[in-house]
């Protein structure tokens, strides 16, 4: 780490004490450290947004899987891009639904893209993709 530089940041007192109840909620110790993770992340997000930046993520599907064929659809989807996804997890929620969460890596774009194509699949009840940047 370099340097520590010193700022100012005038803010609303109701907006500080929030935010002050959010870092105790948390666990931060001081004011500073949540600073500099809410920098780092707004960051990794801009770095992760870049359609040629390199990206880990992971992506959260929730399903039925008495849909019809949606299991079969949703493996030769994750066959046909087994390069960008390194690694799945499934499990079984109750009688119906699936949870599976799978880790994609590769370019900002494409790993979106297979994201989307997954989310958009017919019997998909909900999905959720998060990036960073390594």
């Amino acid at each position: 780490m370099g340097h520590l530089a010193r700022i100012g940041v005038a803010i609303d007192e109701d907006l500080l004490n929030q935010f002050d109840s959010l870092n105790a909620r948390r666990g931060y110790t001081n004011r500073s450290e949540a600073f500099r993770d809410l920098i780092r992340d707004a960051l990794v997000q801009e770095k992760a947004a870049e359609p040629d930046a390199d990206v880990v993520g992971t992506l959260t599907l929730v399903y039925d899987h008495h849909v019809r064929l949606l299991q079969e659809r949703l493996t030769h989807m994750q066959h046909e891009h087994y390069a960008e996804i390194i690694s799945t997890l499934h499990v079984h929620l109750d009688h119906h639904h699936c949870l599976e969460v799978l880790v994609l890596k590769g370019r900002s774009s494409r790993v979106r893209g297979i994201a989307d194509r997954l989310i958009a699949t017919r019997g998909v009840q909900h999905g959720r993709l998060t990036l960073t940047s390594p």
